[in-house]
Formats: C-alpha cells, sequence, structure tokens
C-alpha cells in the first residue's frame, strides 16, 4: 500500500483511541475505533477499494505487517512460566521468605523499585519479570496494583533510555550513527544521559513516592482502596491457582534468574558475539547490533525448560499438569497480546500509512524557531508524537535526523541538550500512552486493570514532564548549564510534591473536622 499524507488528519486516529479508551474504560474498542477511522481517512485520501470493504480490508493488511510474533510469543511464554512457577508452589515460598526479609511497606516498594533499576537490559522484560517477582510481596502490605504498575513502568523506558549497555542504548546508537555528525555515536549516546531529564526526574520521583507515601490524585484514592483490600486486581489468576505445598523458594528464585542469564545471553547472540564477525565480538558493539524481541523470546523458553526439569521429576507438578499450566499461563497473556497487536496496528496505520512523521517534520522544520526555545520544543513535539503512537523508539528515530541538523544550524552549543530533549519527551510519550507497549506490559505483569494503570500514572507522569520543560528552557537560555537547568527541575518537582502533600492534609483535616 502506497502512502498518503494525511497533514493533521494523520493524528486524529490515536487521539480517538486515547480519548474513547480514556472515557469510556475500554480499551480494545476504542483502539479497534482508532485504526478503523485511520483506515477510512487512507481510503477516502486514496480514493482506493470502496468505503465499506477498504477500511477493513486495510486494517487487517496493515495488522499482518505490524506483528512482532517474537513478542508475542515472549510475552506468551512468560505467561506460561509465571503461572507454572505458581503451581510448584515458588511463588508462595517465595513471598513467605521475602516477608522475613521485607517487613514493611516502604521496603516493599523500595525493593520493587530498586529491582526495575537492576533489570535495564530491556523495557519488555524489566516490565513483566518486576511483576512477577514483586507482586506476593506488594500484596501483602496491601498496595494497589495501581501503584506496583506504576513503578514497573516508571523503572522500566526511563531506565533503559539512560542505561549505556541496554536495547535502548543501541537502538539510539544506530540513530545517532545514521546522521553521520559523531565520531562515536556510543560516545554521543552517554553525553545526553546528564541531560535526560525526564529519566533522571522519574527515577527521583519513584524514591520521592516511595519514601514518603505523598500520593495524590487518581494514585492516592486507589491507595485508600488499597487499604481497605481493594488492591485492584485484574487478569491475574494466581489467586485460585493451586499450588504445591512442597515448592521452596529455589522453585521461584532459579526460573527467574535463568530468565534473567538467558536474556543477557540471548540479546549477545542475537548480536553476533558467539558469531564468526569479530567486530561484534565486544559487549558493547553486540548489545548495539542485536534483536531483543528474538533474543528474549530464546531466553523465556529457555526459562521454561529449566521450570520444567526443576519441578517435574520432583513431583512437585505433574507432566500433564505443566503442559495444561503452560496453556493457562498463555491465556492470562491473551488481553495484553491483544492489546499488543492493537497498538502496533494503529501505529502503523498513522506512521506508515498516513504519514504522521512527514507531518511532524514539516511542522518542526516550517516556522521560525529562536535557539534558546529548541530543547523545549523539542521535547514537547517528541512528547506529543510519542504519546500518539505509543512508540518511542519510532518517535527518536524520526525526530533525531532532524533535530541533529537543525541545532547545528541554530546553537551548536544545545545540539546534546536537544537530543537529551528528544530522548527525554519520547520516553515521557512512550510512559504515559495508552497505546505504548511498555505501558500494556506493565499493567500486565502487575495485573493491573490497563485504564487504571494510565488514568493512576498520568498526574505523575505530567508533574515529571512539566517540572522537565521548565528544566530544558532554563537550559537553552542558559546555553545548556545542567546544574541550574536540572537543579531547577529537581527543585520544581520536589517543591510541588511537598506541596501537593500539605495541601491533601489540610483537606483531610478539614474535611474530619466538625
Amino acid at each position: 500500500m502506497e502512502p498518503y499524507y494525511a497533514g493533521w488528519l494523520s493524528i486524529l486516529p490515536p487521539v480517538i483511541a486515547i480519548t474513547l479508551a480514556l472515557v469510556s474504560k475500554e480499551v480494545f474498542s476504542s483502539l479497534l475505533i482508532g485504526i478503523l477511522s485511520g483506515t477510512v481517512i487512507y481510503t477516502v485520501g486514496t480514493g482506493s477499494g470502496s468505503l465499506i470493504v477498504g477500511p477493513v480490508e486495510v486494517m487487517f493488511s496493515t495488522m499482518l505487517n505490524k506483528i512482532d510474533f517474537a513478542i508475542i510469543i515472549f510475552c506468551s511464554l512468560l505467561g506460561a512460566l509465571v503461572y507454572v512457577i505458581s503451581l510448584a508452589g515458588g511463588s508462595v515460598a517465595y513471598g513467605k521468605w521475602a516477608a522475613t526479609k521485607i517487613r514493611s511497606r516502604r521496603s516493599s516498594l523500595l525493593s520493587t523499585a530498586g529491582l526495575g533499576v537492576f533489570i535495564f537490559i530491556d523495557d519488555y522484560f524489566n516490565c513483566l519479570t518486576v511483576g512477577t517477582v514483586m507482586k506476593p510481596i506488594t500484596d501483602t502490605y496491601k498496595v494497589s496494583r495501581a501503584k506496583l504498575a506504576y513503578l514497573i513502568d516508571s523503572t522500566a523506558a526511563p531506565i533503559c533510555i539512560i542505561a549505556p549497555i541496554s536495547s535502548w542504548a543501541a537502538a539510539v546508537g544506530s540513530n545517532l550513527r545514521a546522521t553521520g555528525a559523531f565520531d562515536s555515536d556510543f560516545a554521543a549516546f552517554v553525553s545526553t544521559i546528564p541531560y535526560n531529564f525526564y529519566a533522571l526526574l522519574s527515577i527521583v520521583m519513584v524514591l520521592l513516592i516511595c519514601i514518603t507515601g505523598y500520593d495524590f490524585g487518581a494514585m492516592r484514592k486507589s491507595e485508600e482502596e488499597a487499604e481497605k483490600g481493594n488492591l485492584g486486581i485484574a487478569n491475574d489468576n494466581s489467586a485460585t491457582v493451586k499450588f504445591s505445598p512442597r515448592g521452596r523458594l529455589i522453585d521461584m528464585l532459579l526460573p527467574i534468574g535463568a530468565l534473567i542469564v538467558f536474556a543477557v545471553l540471548g540479546l549477545l547472540y542475537t548480536g553476533g558475539y558467539f558469531g564468526d564477525d569479530p567486530q561484534y565480538h565486544t559487549l558493547g558493539a553486540a548489545f548495539g547490533n542485536c534483536s531483543a524481541a528474538t533474543g528474549l523470546m530464546y531466553a523465556s523458553f529457555a526459562a521454561l525448560i529449566v521450570a520444567f526439569v526443576l519441578f517435574v521429576p520432583r513431583g512437585l507438578i505433574s507432566y500433564r499438569g505443566f503442559m495444561e499450566g503452560c496453556v493457562e499461563g498463555i491465556k492470562t497473556m491473551m488481553p495484553a497480546n491483544i492489546i499488543l497487536v492493537l497498538a502496533w496496528t494503529i501505529s502503523g496505520v498513522c506512521r506508515d500509512l498516513l504519514q504522521t512523521p512527514q507531518f511532524v517534520e514539516t511542522v518542526v522544520t516550517g516556522g521560525s524557531l529562536t535557539a534558546a526555545l529548541l530543547p523545549a520544543v523539542v521535547f514537547a513535539i517528541a512528547a506529543f508524537l510519542s504519546f500518539s503512537t505509543g512508540t518511542a523508539w519510532g518517535t527518536f528515530g524520526i525526530l533525531i535526523p532532524i533535530v541533529v541538523p537543525v541545532a547545528q544550524a541554530l546553537e551548536p552549543e544545545l545540539l546534546v541538550v536537544s537530543l537529551s530533549a528528544t530522548l527525554a519527551g519520547s520516553v515521557f510519550g512512550d510512559h504515559c500512552s495508552p497505546i505504548s507497549d511498555t505501558t500494556i506490559l506493565s499493567s500486565a505483569g502487575s495485573g493491573c486493570n490497563h485504564v487504571e494503570h494510565v488514568s493512576t500514572q498520568l498526574g505523575y507522569a505530567l508533574l515529571v514532564a512539566s517540572c522537565c520543560l521548565i528544566g530544558y528552557l532554563v537550559a537553552g537560555f542558559s546555553h545548556g548549564n545542567l546544574p541550574l537547568s536540572l537543579g531547577t527541575s529537581l527543585v520544581l518537582l520536589l517543591g510541588i510534591v511537598i506541596g501537593l502533600h500539605v495541601r491533601n492534609q489540610k483537606r483531610e483535616a478539614s474535611a474530619i473536622r466538625p
């Protein structure tokens, strides 16, 4: 299918989908309607096909082209692994052990955040693994699944985008290399880390919320419900699983540990580390050349084999029970898989058919722009595009080739800051978009209703992003002064969170006072 330049209409499908999802609280039909609105625009604009059959034909053609089966298989196998670990009693055994080590609600939250930071290789792997490991602990201390999803999501993409050895660093490096403006794409990526305000402030926000408990907005309501026993559990069958009473701690740690080890090996393997080409025989080069989805697919399958060898011979699960457990685990991932397919489809309709990137490029390059405003403007555009399309990788892939020459022409001193703003805005949009892969997987990994996850974390993400925007304005006018710009963002974030907490306390006191 030939692309069609739809102008401002190219952003209409994601706007429709996101608005419907937030209003109706139902994501499947919202995404489907958004997709069909885009294919109708394409069919009318190109004049190809019947208005009745054409949009449906375009939708399914795009869907077939955009499906990443490696991610679907990875998610499905990970669901199977989680389920059989529960059947073997590993999750219960881990919960009992962790209860002796993690003895407070604050510790459970900090442990969740710490594990999310530790798993920095890939955001998909992070989203599902952290939820699997920490759900039993956070449930014990009545942490809402919405908050668990927020912690997972906030330590996925925001961590990967500042980790020099990660699938995200590889993706950014490849885009930087293509510009030809840098002697070393790795060094260029590392130079963006201190100016990636959204990633850095997201980590600060997570720690602040975990330590102080200063929740606000929709998240505060979810936490109040959790204290009453309503954790907001959705798409999670672990509570009804009949587990083996003979399960031990090793039955949880060994399969998950194997998953981590095989994930690293899988990424290195797909990156050519064990191949014949010597240019990929270093860790950095191999990670830069890896296929994250394929490597993680291999890892989940290998971890499932480890679980089979560990559980079945010892009689924790019968052979038939293990296979049936795998099927049940795959079923639990069906909602997430369907959302992923629909999200990929709407993204494909916008990017490939309606040419949203070209529309954004026209907006960026068409008007006069003061150099000092460049970082803030780039951050806002990247955030909008990433939120609308649900992909950070696609967004910085679109904008980096545009931002580099624009920054070099307007103010070379702000090149690194502008690149950082591109990455930060892309991660912000990806972080809070309902159609983002990581947002969907965070909901699935935590067993949280997807729309609730989106609505509860949106206030936190917007607050961090607003502080970042001010920081990029300061950076632009101060010629990239890092202490001043980052310090401004940090002070703003701390002040607003504390101010919101004080306001909430006053409201509660007023409500109690006769």
